[in-house]
Parts: structure tokens; C-alpha cells; sequence
């Protein structure tokens, strides 16, 4: 097996990860090796948000303020956007991928509709971070306050694993039952995201593991997903979200 949070998500069955403050580290994608020590990561599974479609036709009030909700999104899309470059270093700023994301939280215990950030380096560094508002509601200072500090982006576009946020070592371990409900089962057929490019970063294979994590991971961390790729690798999805993994 060989090893390839975006920012980092690899799931800590016990935290409860995306809390009031930050969804944890989500890379894109990692691929599994084990003379790669893998720092712990706080993550939650999290599911892509989307609008329910009606059969029967909206009426024209309706349909604008399905439109208004839309450039709403889009704005605070743009804007956070903006905010995450302007908060990277500029020595390491050149060439990074940023990508804004609604997503709807499992945990019934956190924010209906949390707004994910996925920022990608050239070197294939990555990690994620989240914020327990809609992209509309997110402020300069809230993004701030769960920004990930200077040596973890650093390290991210040095292309090396950096734990964003700190493990709570407190925390009570989870036991399996209680771990999100995820959203495929093994043998699924999936595509994962395994580069920086949006059209070609992106292989297909099948689910082989629920719950994955190797003996060199802390304490009661799990990725969601391993995954044989139709090329022969092994690798593993830290996060249960489209930006990572998709069904074919």
C-alpha cells in the first residue's frame, strides 16, 4: 500500500469533531503507507447539501427566492474565498486551490448546515476546516478564529500531514455504534479524488473497508472509507463528503 485533511479529514470516531468551532483537518484524499506516521485528526462525516426538488411547478415568488437564496451562497462563497488567500502566507500563497462547500452535518448535536473550506497546494498538500454557519452567515472573524495557523500551512505546502485542529486527548472514547452512519457500504462502486486537478484528479475504485485506520494512528482515529482502485492501489477517503469521494 502506498501513501499519496485536503486538509486533512480523517475520522476520529471519538470527538465530536465538527463542533461549535471547526469541522477538523479533511485532505482531499490520503493514500495509505505505513512508513508514513499519521497524525491524528478530528473529522466528522458530513453529507453534501442539497436542495430537494418539488414536482409540481414553484410559483414565480417561489422561484426568486430560490434564486436570491443561490447568489447568496454564491457571495459567501466568493468572499470566503477571498478571505482564505488573503489569510495564507504569501510565500506559500502561489497556486493554492481553495474550495467552499455547504454540507449537512450527521450529528444532530451541531449546526444544521455548516460551510466546509478544502484548501489545496501544488506539492498536493491539503487540509479542510468548517464552519457551523451557512456560507451567507460566515464572517472575516469567524473564518479567523478556525483558521489553521502559520506552521500547519507551512507544513500542508511542504506536502506533509499536519493535525488541524489539536486532538482533545480528553476526549471519551466513541464506541461503534455511535459513529455517523455512512454513506456507502463495501463493494460500492466510487470515484475518489486523488489530485489537485477538478476534471482529471479523480480515480475510480470500489469500497473494501468500513471504519479504516492503521496501527501507527493515535488513539481511536478512523478514516470512513479504504478503497481499491481499479489501478491496484489502496487508499483511504478521511472524509465522507463529495469533495472526496462520490458514488459512479
Amino acid at each position: 500500500e502506498i501513501r499519496a485533511h485536503y486538509q486533512t479529514h480523517i475520522l476520529n470516531a471519538k470527538t465530536k469533531t465538527i463542533n461549535r468551532q471547526t469541522t477538523g483537518s479533511y485532505s482531499y484524499l490520503h493514500q495509505t503507507a505505513n512508513q508514513h506516521p499519521l497524525p491524528s485528526h478530528q473529522c466528522k462525516s458530513l453529507f453534501i447539501f442539497r436542495r430537494d426538488s418539488m414536482f409540481l411547478p414553484k410559483s414565480e415568488t417561489a422561484n426568486a427566492e430560490i434564486r436570491a437564496a443561490e447568489k447568496a451562497r454564491r457571495e459567501g462563497y466568493s468572499r470566503i474565498e477571498v478571505w482564505v488567500n488573503e489569510a495564507i502566507q504569501a510565500e506559500i500563497r502561489r497556486g493554492v486551490t481553495v474550495s467552499v462547500q455547504e454540507v449537512v452535518c450527521g450529528d444532530p448535536d451541531c449546526a444544521p448546515i455548516d460551510t466546509a473550506i478544502a484548501i489545496l497546494f501544488p506539492s498536493g498538500g491539503r487540509g479542510m476546516l468548517g464552519i457551523p454557519l451557512e456560507s451567507k452567515d460566515v464572517s472575516k472573524e469567524a473564518l479567523l478564529d478556525v483558521f489553521p495557523t502559520h506552521q500547519v500551512l507551512a507544513a500542508w505546502a511542504r506536502g506533509e500531514d499536519a493535525e488541524w485542529p489539536p486532538l482533545d486527548d480528553d476526549d471519551d472514547d466513541q464506541d461503534e455504534g455511535q459513529r455517523p452512519r455512512l454513506r456507502f457500504g463495501i463493494g460500492k462502486r466510487v470515484v475518489c479524488r486523488v489530485g489537485p486537478d477538478p476534471v482529471t484528479g479523480w480515480a475510480p475504485g470500489r469500497v473494501i473497508q468500513l471504519w479504516y485506520r492503521e496501527p501507527t494512528w493515535p488513539a481511536n482515529s478512523w478514516a470512513p472509507y479504504k478503497i481499491e482502485l481499479e489501478d491496484g492501489r489502496n487508499i483511504f477517503a478521511p472524509g465522507d463528503v463529495d469533495q472526496i469521494i462520490r458514488e459512479v
